[in-house]
């Protein structure tokens, strides 16, 4: 038995399409912040008493494609180890599922920490970031603390996070705004197959990317959390374009996701620096330095209420123990 903890990760410029499904190898790198107070605390334990494998997620017994996706990963690593016992998951999510606040990363990196130390496999962290990308993609970068970079590398062997400052020494923070904390209609695979299918801009967008990592990580050499935002900001416009160019369109905002946004760009217009970026959901998460922490949230605040907002800081990366 063995219990894993990880902390979900905000892209700061965005994948968005694999080039292997089965593997999740993505059409591009990506590179993310871990956040600290969302995460996903899962207890492994392998029984030879058990005919099938249970999960539970905050004491629900999981069934259906969630659970397969589940017993996938531990297939792997039974695979790995030889073990044939089934397994008895007990996970706790500290983020709401599936509501483009990358749940997925924190549950997965979190899956594969406790399995493979229950099941004596001893990986290094690169292994661990390999095995986690198969339960989710960007749950290879919940592996790592702070500033991460996902190589979308070509195959199983090259495909894993590596970090880029684990200890962040400036101010970089996000503030979520939990606008619809519900499962999201259109789920993040559906929504990169069908841009990568028919967007007639998708062949731009690892262009977009490649662009995007050479000047944001110039941006963190520098500790310049206003590029860091800026090109976060069009990086994540550019990717929820494709969205909206698919055939048949489709987009991920609501309107509260388009006043948040409004309400960033009026802080900005009144010299108050602070950037917006999403994922596959409605909610908006914003990017400033720490300085400008309490003028950001009294903004927030007032027009979107305080009940919606979480500070979030730089996080930790996976912490797994023995029980």
């Amino acid at each position: 038995m063995a219990t894993a903890k990880a902390h979900t990760n905000i892209a700061l410029v965005k994948y968005w399409g694999k080039k292997d499904q089965e593997l999740i190898i993505p059409q591009t790198d990506s590179l993310s912040l871990t956040l600290d107070e969302f995460y996903t605390t899962t207890t492994v334990d392998f029984d030879q008493e058990l005919a099938s494998d249970q999960v539970m997620i905050n004491g629900q017994q999981l069934g259906g494609p969630a659970a397969r996706k589940v017993t996938r990963l531990l297939d792997i690593v039974r695979q790995r180890s030889d073990l044939t016992a089934r397994a008895r998951v007990d996970s706790h999510n500290h983020v709401p599922t599936a509501a483009g606040l990358a749940s997925s990363a924190s549950a997965f990196a979190a899956l594969a920490g406790a399995a493979s130390q229950a099941a004596g496999l001893q990986l290094d962290r690169r292994g661990l970031s390999r095995l986690a990308r198969r339960g989710s993609g960007s749950a290879t970068r919940s592996v790592y603390g702070g500033l991460v970079e996902w190589q979308a590398g070509n195959d199983d062997q090259t495909s894993y996070a590596v970090p880029i400052m684990e200890e962040v020494d400036f101010g970089i923070e996000m503030i979520a705004i939990l606008i619809d904390t519900r499962q999201k209609k259109i789920s993040s695979r559906f929504g990169m197959q069908q841009s990568v299918a028919t967007s007639p801009y998708y062949r731009l967008w690892p262009e977009v990317v490649a662009h995007d990592m050479v000047a944001v990580k110039k941006a963190i050499a520098a500790r310049d959390v206003d590029q860091i935002g800026a090109i976060a900001e069009e990086n994540a416009l550019r990717m929820h374009a494709l969205t909206l160019s698919a055939a048949p369109g489709f987009t991920y905002f609501d309107s509260d996701t388009l006043k948040a946004m409004a309400i960033v760009r009026e802080l900005r217009a009144n010299g108050i620096n602070c950037y917006f970026t999403m994922d596959a959901g409605p909610n908006v998460k914003v990017i400033y330095d720490r300085v400008n922490r309490e003028a950001v949230y009294s903004a927030l605040a007032d027009q979107l209420g305080a009940d919606r907002l979480v500070v979030a800081k730089p996080g930790p990366g996976i912490k797994i123990w023995n029980d």
